[in-house]
């Protein structure tokens, strides 16, 4: 995602952040963008959709705290780029970054993603974890990760916001 014009925030997504918000919440993005490493956008062209995005949200009541990204990729385009960072999730690196800038207690917090590399990062940064099948990315990585499970499994943002209420 590196265009405007391609975002698209899912249905009920900013109502079920404003309502982590209203929970106490700190709402942290942290998003690995391999289309810097191959020189399809600038770090700039990620700021600005996630800028956009952060608007929408807040459009629908919902608050993002801070949104990180990786620009990194082992074997990128871009030689600035190629790395083995600790960062790029399944590495915890934002994570942590997020928790040391906020003061986070990880113990008391949840990493919510589409990816079983969501949750790879969350545990290694002593999160509890939930995977929500909204989106692609939880479909066929299992098998690089064959022993990691998440905490629990939401259809979407919203049935995640009821899952840590009753934690």
């Amino acid at each position: 995602m590196h265009k405007i014009d391609d975002l698209e925030v899912l249905s009920g997504v900013p109502e079920a952040v404003a309502e982590l918000n209203n929970m106490g919440f700190l709402t942290v993005i942290v998003t690995n963008q391999p289309v810097v490493a191959r020189g399809v956008a600038k770090p700039e062209d990620i700021d600005r959709v996630h800028a956009e995005l952060t608007k929408r949200i807040a459009v629908g009541g919902g608050k993002i705290d801070a949104v990180y990204f990786c620009p990194h990729h082992p074997e990128a385009t871009l030689e600035q780029y190629r790395l083995q960072c600790d960062c790029r999730k399944p590495e915890p690196g934002m994570i942590l970054k997020g928790i040391k800038e906020f003061n986070i207690d990880p113990a008391k917090s949840f990493m919510i993603g589409d990816a079983i590399i969501d949750v790879v990062a969350g545990k290694k940064a002593g999160l509890k974890t939930i995977l929500v099948k909204s989106g692609p990315g939880h479909v066929g990585l299992d098998k690089k990760y064959p022993d990691v499970r998440p905490d629990w499994e939401a259809t979407d943002l919203s049935e995640a916001v009821e899952i840590i209420k009753n934690a």
